[in-house]
C-alpha cells in the first residue's frame, strides 16, 4: 500500500498533520543477555519522543544509557513542540527542552500514550518481550529493527486517521466514541 504525503523528518516519517503542541518522552528498557568476560547483566535502552495527534513516533535512538546528553539529541533533531511531556526519570532534568517541559513524577497521566506506544512495540517487535525465543545480539539489529518498525507505524497511523476522518463527522464529538471506528481494511503489517 502506497501512502503519500508524510515526509522525512530526523529519519522517520512524519505527518504533515502532526500536532506540535505536545510531545511525550519515555524510555523503555529490557536486560540483555550476559556479556563475556563479564557475567552480570545490562540494561538495554529505547527512548522514545512521540506526538499526541496524530499518534506518531517522532524520534528515538537505541542504546545502553540512557544519558541527558542522548536525550538532547533527539530532542534537537525533532520539530520543536510548546510542550514537552515526561515522567519522573531524572534525567530529564538536565534536558534543554525549545518548550515549556512538564514533568510528573506521580503517575503515568502525562505520558499515556507514549506508555501505550511503547506496549506495541514490545507487542510487534518479538526481541523486546521474550528474552528466551529472541534476541537482539547487536545494537546496530535492535536500531536497524525500530527503525523499519517506526515508519511502519507512523505511516500506518497515518493512513488510520485518513481512513476514520469521514467517519468521524457522524458524531457531534468523535473523540469520546473512536471505540465505533476501530475497524480499519488494513493493519500495520501491511506497512511493513
Amino acid at each position: 500500500m502506497c501512502i503519500t504525503g508524510l515526509k522525512k523528518i530526523t529519519g522517520v516519517w512524519i505527518s504533515p498533520r502532526t500536532d506540535f503542541n505536545a510531545f511525550e518522552l519515555d524510555e523503555l528498557h529490557w536486560f540483555t543477555n550476559r556479556k563475556y568476560p563479564v557475567e552480570i547483566r545490562e540494561n538495554s535502552y529505547i527512548i522514545t519522543l512521540t506526538s499526541r495527534k496524530p499518534r506518531q513516533i517522532v524520534g528515538f535512538d537505541v542504546n545502553y544509557d540512557i544519558e541527558a546528553a542522548r536525550i538532547q539529541q533527539i530532542v534537537n533533531k525533532a520539530p520543536p513542540a510548546a510542550r514537552y511531556y515526561t515522567d519522573g526519570f531524572h534525567g530529564y532534568m538536565d534536558v534543554d527542552f525549545p518548550g515549556k517541559h512538564i514533568r510528573n513524577s506521580y503517575d503515568k497521566s502525562d505520558t499515556f500514550l507514549t506508555e501505550s506506544i511503547n506496549s506495541d512495540l514490545r507487542h510487534y517487535i518479538s526481541g523486546l518481550f521474550r528474552k528466551s525465543k529472541t534476541f537482539f545480539r547487536s545494537q546496530e539489529t535492535k536500531y536497524a529493527v525500530m527503525s523499519l518498525f517506526v515508519n511502519a507505524y507512523n505511516k500506518f497511523g497515518d493512513a488510520k486517521e485518513k481512513h476514520l476522518i469521514p467517519v468521524k463527522r457522524k458524531c457531534a464529538n468523535p473523540s469520546k466514541h473512536l471505540h465505533k471506528f476501530r475497524d480499519v481494511p488494513f493493519s500495520i503489517i501491511d506497512f511493513l
